[in-house]
């Protein structure tokens, strides 16, 4: 089975029933947790998908890696429990990538990444939020990161549009018209 079509399926099943439950908020925290965690430590996946490790050592694992010290939600246990019994574990984070989706989706959030060569004060940040989240007529949950290679000014994707107003790229077309314009001499 295509992993798109499973990842859809086990991600619009978990959240019917954390709807059902009335837990889908908490859920979603656990799996962006978790999302977050299969990112930072790629060796998360090689261990689920290692058949020496039992499933209840996958399960330990998972629910620490989605919660920290904290205890996941009994939906969250009982789903990553079908997950593991059903030998799905190496789909469990595009399952994570597509339960984020859909909740944003649901409770209509957008997603914006901010990029600046320099850190950005929170005032700037949250009138950059609200402004998209009025443009968009939606929550917005927005990360921002400092990245020096970008030289000045910024770079801002939201949703699945960039904006990209940074000094590289500037520098780069300039570049390239330079070059282009070269060739046509010659």
């Amino acid at each position: 089975m295509e992993v798109g079509i499973l990842s859809m399926r086990y991600a619009k099943a978990m959240l019917e029933y954390a709807r059902e439950k009335g837990v889908e908020d908490r859920v979603y925290q656990e799996f962006l947790t978790l999302s977050y965690c299969f990112y930072a430590q790629p060796g998360l996946c090689e261990a689920l998908e290692n058949p020496v490790v039992t499933t209840k050592e996958k399960l330990a694992l998972v629910c620490t890696a989605a919660d920290g010290d904290g205890k996941p939600t009994r939906e969250f246990v009982r789903f990553i429990t079908l997950v593991l019994r059903n030998r799905r574990e190496g789909y469990l984070q595009f399952v994570s990538l597509m339960y984020m989706d859909l909740y944003r989706k649901l409770k209509h959030i957008g997603t914006g990444k901010l990029t600046t060569a320099v850190p950005v004060d929170k005032e700037t940040e949250e009138r950059i939020r609200s402004a998209a989240a009025h443009i968009l007529h939606t929550r917005m949950e927005m990360e921002t990161v400092v990245d020096p290679s970008i030289e000045g000014g910024f770079i801002f994707d939201i949703n699945d549009l960039r904006l990209d107003a940074s000094v590289a790229t500037q520098l780069k077309r300039v570049k390239q018209q330079f070059i282009d314009k070269n060739r046509r001499i010659v």
